[in-house]
């Protein structure tokens, strides 16, 4: 079961997310046309230890890299190494670091110089399925709803969410309790609580849900060879609604009584 977190706690975890989501801005301007994906895990590093954090992936069940950077048709996991990015290829950024022994967690897909129209609308649809889920992050709401929430709005814009792969707590560790999937019926599954921290992160696909993971053992790719894109925030529940916590605490009350 998911651990509530207490004020404290949430400081840290507040400052170890916004940490990732400025890397993740940073390196969302670096990703142009000719650059290496070797090259952009070595800004997230730059940048994670400049502020203070330790990476959260490297070494991460064996992960070689910092950055997990995930190229069109792939997915999740994609290694970093010297494959160059192109004028309209679509790039999935995942990232984590450590702050206080609390982790942030969070990922955003970006287009290299001037992505296609079906890319773009991609894009708008995984983001917007990402805040449908953020927005069910109440007290006394399940964890089914967040996934009912991603789902309806992905599959609403012609879209399928990837099944394998699944939002979770975070904490003290990378991957906590609950699992978060990004599908299934509402009002079913773990109740959430005030304090209660979950990584949401949505993978929507062009075309079928499908995906298969290639011989480096990590790197998971569309089956059907599809664009797929990956947007995900780590969130508290608090009893006055979600918080994004890499934004600021965005409630004018209660910061000692949310858990």
């Amino acid at each position: 079961m998911s651990v509530q977190k207490s004020w404290a706690e949430l400081q840290k975890m507040h400052r170890a997310c916004t940490i990732v989501v400025d890397t993740l801005g940073v390196l969302a301007a670096a990703a142009q046309p000719g650059v290496t994906t070797k090259e952009l895990d070595k800004i997230a590093l730059d940048e994670i230890r400049k502020a203070g954090a330790k990476p959260a992936f490297l070494g991460y069940r064996g992960y070689p890299a910092t950055l997990c950077i995930s190229v069109n048709e792939e997915v999740v996991h994609g290694i970093p190494g010297s494959r160059k990015l192109k004028q309209g290829d679509i790039v999935g950024l995942d990232l984590g670091c450590i702050v206080d022994g609390f982790y942030g967690d969070a990922a955003r897909t970006v287009a290299v110089g001037e992505a296609s129209p079906e890319a773009r609308r991609l894009l708008q649809v995984t983001e917007d399925s990402l805040k449908a889920g953020i927005a069910q992050c109440w007290p006394g709401k399940r964890v089914g709803d967040i996934g009912h929430a991603v789902q309806n709005l992905a599959e609403a814009g012609g879209y399928s969410v990837v099944r394998e792969f699944v939002g979770h707590g975070i904490g003290t560790s990378l991957h906590e309790e609950p699992q978060v999937p990004n599908y299934g019926p509402p009002g079913r599954r773990e109740r959430l609580v005030a304090g209660m921290c979950l990584a949401i992160e949505p993978m929507v696909n062009v075309g079928g849900p499908e995906v298969r993971v290639l011989d480096d053992d990590w790197t998971a790719v569309t089956a059907d060879g599809s664009l797929s894109a990956h947007f995900e925030l780590s969130i508290a529940v608090t009893e006055h609604g979600p918080w994004i916590l890499s934004e600021p605490y965005p409630f004018a009350q209660g910061r000692e009584s949310h858990a």
